[in-house]
């Protein structure tokens, strides 16, 4: 389900859109764990509409759109909404208290449901914004038929990139809450068609369908280590070349209907999942018995232990578990991530784990996982040498 976060009040419009839009929060049911939630951006920031001409734009290009409402007002354990954003129209003002939303020049052009009175229609803010998404989703459904829906939210999240003006609102050095406020704010950012379907020789995409079973009897079940086809001779030719790692972990949860919200850890998701991987000089074995007892933890009821201070995460482990799509983005050097080929997805507790005849584990939770490597300032091709060990045809 492709879900509108939800719009502003039109009457609350104010010229620093962005702690206004921190206050509006995200429209139920835009909260849902399981549903691809889209606010709104805007690189619209040209008047060309008559009356309007001496007016300025509310919001600058690239940055939010004055519609979206944001979830950074949410408390901590909610998911982080919206996923990501997309166009949605900018605001005009005359510099004063007046705000006109709606321009046409400013806004989105669609199709009219009335065709008898114009085929064409301005159409604007998040629900302008998610029927583009429902189109992006419905393509790439399309081109891989075989691909599940949790897949298809999993691509269109790890497509998405923060435009220059998003990263702006970042301090230097940026603290944990500024980086959750970031994707509270915009999501992981603009997604890109051709990045979701595509692998270029400097940026490489890996993308596996799973089936895991989170329990048995009240305990926990499986752990699945996933040994990738890692590029490793490439990243190591690379030295101390930056790079970047982007994984992103997709399910869905089955709610507890007998329970509402998040005000006890557990209560609403079936299960939950997680993923870690290797550290560069950790062995197989001590990365499986930290992950037992990071699931061991959690599951009973721990806080989920911050990543350590060489990890180089965007999020870090507090904060990107939250809902049931999880995306991080580690950075650092080519050498560093040469030896981190083994990622590892695992459970933690939910109501299947303390409602035992009701848990499905047996019949399996599916998830996708989708892991990306980029390197843009080298011409050292990574993606080869992973297609011959993977078996990619090559076309002639």
């Amino acid at each position: 389900f492709v879900v509108a976060g939800g719009n502003v009040n039109v009457e609350k419009f104010h010229v620093d859109h962005i702690v206004r839009s921190d206050l509006e929060v995200v429209h139920d049911p835009g909260h849902a764990w399981n549903a691809l939630t889209v606010g709104a951006h805007t690189d619209l920031a040209v008047i060309d509409d008559g009356d309007y001409d001496d007016w300025r734009p509310v919001a600058l290009p690239g940055d939010l759109s004055p519609y979206s409402t944001t979830s950074v007002s949410f408390s901590r354990p909610w998911p982080v909404k919206p996923d990501i954003v997309i166009e949605g129209g900018n605001v005009a003002h005359d510099g004063g208290s007046l705000f006109q939303a709606g321009l046409p020049s400013m806004s989105l052009l669609s199709t009219y449901h009335d065709f008898a009175r114009g085929l064409l229609v301005p159409t604007w803010a998040t629900s302008a914004a998610a029927a583009q998404v429902a189109r992006l989703a419905a393509r790439l459904q399309r081109g891989h038929p075989g691909v599940w829906p949790e897949t298809i939210r999993g691509l269109i999240v790890s497509s998405a990139r923060w435009t220059p003006r998003m990263k702006t609102h970042l301090p230097k050095d940026p603290p944990q809450r500024a980086r959750e406020n970031l994707v509270r704010r915009f999501g992981l950012g603009v997604p890109d068609e051709v990045r979701a379907t595509k692998s270029a020789k400097d940026a490489l995409t890996l993308v596996g369908q799973y089936t895991i079973r989170p329990f048995d009897d009240g305990r926990l079940r499986e752990i699945h280590l996933h040994d990738l086809p890692w590029p490793r001779d490439a990243l190591a030719s690379l030295g101390e070349s930056p790079v970047t790692l982007r994984v992103t972990l997709s399910y869905f949860v089955a709610p507890n209907p007998g329970r509402r919200g998040w005000k006890l850890r557990h209560s609403y998701a079936s299960h939950g999942l997680r993923f870690d991987v290797k550290g560069p000089l950790e062995p197989v074995e001590d990365f499986h018995a930290r992950l037992n007892q990071m699931a061991y933890d959690e599951s009973m009821g721990g806080r989920p232990k911050a990543q350590g201070a060489g990890a180089n995460w965007f999020l870090g482990s507090q904060v990107r578990h939250r809902g049931s799509i999880h995306t991080d983005i580690w950075t650092g050097t080519a050498i560093e991530l040469a030896d981190r080929g083994v990622l590892a997805v695992y459970p933690v507790s939910g109501w299947w784990k303390e409602y035992k005849t009701r848990d499905r584990s047996a019949i399996g939770a599916r998830y996708a996982l989708i892991v990306s490597i980029e390197a843009p300032e080298t011409e050292v091709d990574i993606w080869t040498p992973v297609a011959q060990m993977v078996g990619v045809p090559v076309k002639v």
